[in-house]
């Protein structure tokens, strides 16, 4: 059975990476750049309820960055998401076609699962009628994800700071403060190493002194002060991190050195970029320099790497729907 005659409609969806921590902010806080992911989903056939006995009908391509490594089944995130919102709604299309051009490199803490989750909620929204606000897409997006530092930037763009849920202390419910992105390019190194997330997370300690504790709090209050009055002499200091980086960097052949060589070179902040493997400097000048020693450093563990000069994003996810 179908509750709409028919349902045929085009969506295009364009989603940037995201640098998630930046230094102390763990989990929290996130930073829209301008690399975008482009999807152009169509519907086509009746819109059926979604308990209907009769399937919808997927295609996906993929093409660009990384493209061989993103399945093209039903296991496609894009894919998995949008059904989660088709479930919420109680429908979904008959048909669905979804083309993919990456411009994120997958698996390197640029956020790419978050334009896919982003993208398939956009995209699913629109093909059911519209029917859920942004504030509700985002509480999806945050559930999906686990964590707010990566889907919020990339759905509100800027720099965007997530407080999820707390039952015992509040909040009840998930608090998102965007803020305009600092005025500095991001020179983003990639190198050619393979860190799944779920070993970056378990490498880290279950408890922190109290002084690494007074620590990070102290370092997030100053990058949130930078970032927002340009005082980005204060960076170095700020986007220090004794929570996760230590850690994280130590699995990576030359990232400590290429996280000192950017700073020697005239990097003003620098951080991993998510959980890694790649390497975050915020400068205003110097961006090919910094670049290219950030490289040499992976180069001399035997790392080749990949390099992208971008700026910070103050848009997020661009939806277009047409018929």
């Amino acid at each position: 059975m179908s509750i709409t005659p028919s349902q045929s409609l085009t969506v295009s969806i364009s989603v940037p990476a995201t640098s998630a921590n930046l230094g102390p902010g763990f989990d929290c806080l996130g930073l829209a750049l301008d690399l975008r992911n482009e999807v152009v989903v169509s519907s086509a056939g009746p819109l059926l309820l979604y308990n209907d006995e009769r399937p919808t009908r997927y295609e996906v391509a993929v093409d660009g960055i990384d493209a061989d490594k993103v399945p093209t089944d039903r296991s496609n995130l894009l894919i998995g998401t949008a059904e989660t919102l088709f479930r919420a709604a109680g429908r979904r299309p008959a048909a669905l076609a979804v083309r993919m051009t990456n411009r994120i490199p997958v698996g390197s803490g640029l956020g790419s699962s978050s334009s896919a989750i982003v993208a398939g909620l956009a995209a699913a929204n629109a093909v059911v009628g519209g029917g859920f606000t942004e504030r509700e897409l985002l509480r999806m997006a945050v559930a999906l994800e686990g964590h707010p530092d990566n889907v919020a930037p990339a759905m509100l763009g800027g720099l965007v700071l997530g407080i999820l849920p707390d039952a015992d202390a509040g909040p009840a419910e998930l608090i998102v403060r965007r803020m305009e992105p600092p005025r500095l390019s991001a020179v983003v190194v990639l190198p050619d190493f393979w860190l799944l997330t779920s070993e970056a997370r378990a490498i880290l300690p279950p408890a922190l002194s109290r002084a690494d504790a007074i620590f990070n709090t102290s370092r997030f209050g100053l990058l949130l002060h930078a970032l927002n009055g340009g005082e980005y002499d204060c960076l170095r200091v700020a986007m220090a991190d004794r929570l996760h980086q230590p850690y994280r960097l130590a699995l990576i052949p030359g990232a400590t050195a290429a996280y000192e060589a950017a700073y020697e070179a005239g990097a003003l902040g620098v951080a991993l970029s998510g959980a890694g493997p790649s390497l975050l400097a915020l400068t205003a000048t110097d961006q090919e320099v910094i670049g290219r020693a950030m490289a040499g450093a992976f180069a001399a563990a035997g790392l080749s790497s990949r390099m992208w000069i971008l700026e910070p994003s103050a848009e997020g996810a661009r939806v277009a729907v047409g018929s």
